[in-house]
């Protein structure tokens, strides 16, 4: 399969998820994501969880306060 296959394939979700502000490279934290709000939900505290996935995830502290912030917003579609 080719990536233009694949993209047609996936044209009305990728439509959706631009509209919403989605990036590609938002993919490559979902889990760093997924692992922040367990932490959270187990009562660590948030610069602890950062300081720990800044280390697991070889990323920026900077970076991680980003994402939480980007995957934290509710998201409208609007008229589509």
């Amino acid at each position: 399969m080719t990536l233009f296959e694949i993209l047609n394939f996936n044209k009305e979700l990728l439509n959706r998820l631009c509209k919403v502000g989605f990036k590609p490279e938002d993919c490559r934290y979902i889990d760093l994501y997924n692992e922040y709000e367990q932490m959270k939900n187990d009562g660590e505290k948030i610069t602890y969880i950062v300081s720990s996935l800044s280390a697991k995830y070889k990323v920026s502290e900077r970076k991680i306060y980003e994402v939480i912030k980007r995957f934290g917003k509710h998201c409208t579609l609007g008229a589509v």
